[in-house]
């Protein structure tokens, strides 16, 4: 027989979630987060990326079961009183969730990493327009795109920003990312590009002290950057864990169905 596994629970601090958590505090005898498995994640979307980016940050990686005390909870489980949470956990249904890595160089020549589980984006930063020279491992693809920006986005992010700035919806275990233009307006009629996960995806900014750009990792911001290259850190992958029939990879394909 396997042994139970140790479960760990986190909390937004919101006073939303902290005022409808009462029972889950009492739902298990719950491991500290260092000592856990598993760590079950009460909150919304923006609880649930933050607590990922720690574990990526502390290289301490463990399975993530969300439960929606949030609104949208893309990323969560429903709230289920039904089954005890050891069990829903045990019958959960893992997805790989592979984020990844940013590295901008700045005017003054700071290199700053930072990890992404939605998208990375480059951003002008005034009204004046960016200019981006696009490379893919290392073969100019693009000697200029002008625009408010571009994007890259995983398979997990192609339904938010991404699809936003009419980005394609990628599928889970597609092995794909999605290169999308932000309001292109040369070339104009550019819709971007589906690239192979393998793909490191540069971006070297023409004209930087005139047309200043920052870079997003998610939330995280680099601003006044001259060059910004991106790839999937494999070697952090994250799993989020739902219960059966209700998996992330199953809403990603819904998406692409809603009008």
């Amino acid at each position: 027989m396997s042994k139970p596994l140790k479960l760990a629970l986190m909390i937004s601090d919101a006073a939303r979630t902290q005022d409808g958590a009462d029972d889950l505090r009492a739902a298990h005898d719950w491991a500290a987060p260092a000592d856990a498995d598993v760590l079950v994640v009460a909150g919304g979307d923006g609880f649930m990326l933050h607590v990922l980016h720690r574990m990526l940050d502390e290289e301490f990686l463990r399975p993530c079961f969300g439960i929606n005390l949030g609104t949208v909870g893309f990323l969560m489980n429903r709230r289920n009183g039904k089954r005890l949470i050891a069990d829903r956990v045990a019958r959960a249904k893992g997805i790989a969730v592979r984020p990844l890595c940013m590295t901008a160089t700045t005017h003054d020549g700071q290199e700053i990493s930072h990890f992404a589980i939605n998208e990375v984006s480059l951003l002008r930063e005034t009204r004046q327009t960016a200019k981006l020279e696009v490379r893919i491992n290392g073969k100019v693809r693009m000697a200029e795109l002008a625009g408010d920006g571009v994007l890259v986005a995983t398979p997990a992010g192609s339904t938010a920003y991404n699809l936003s700035a009419n980005g394609p919806i990628l599928p889970l275990g597609s092995n794909m990312l999605a290169l999308t233009p932000i309001s292109p307006f040369r070339p104009r009629r550019w819709r971007g590009a589906i690239l192979p996960e393998s793909a490191e995806v540069e971006f070297r900014v023409r004209e930087p002290v005139k047309r200043p750009v920052s870079a997003v990792a998610d939330q995280k911001e680099v601003r006044d950057v001259k060059s910004v290259r991106i790839a999937v850190a494999r070697e952090r992958e994250l799993t989020l864990l739902f219960d059966p029939g209700a998996s992330l990879d199953e809403r990603i394909f819904a998406e692409q169905f809603q009008v």
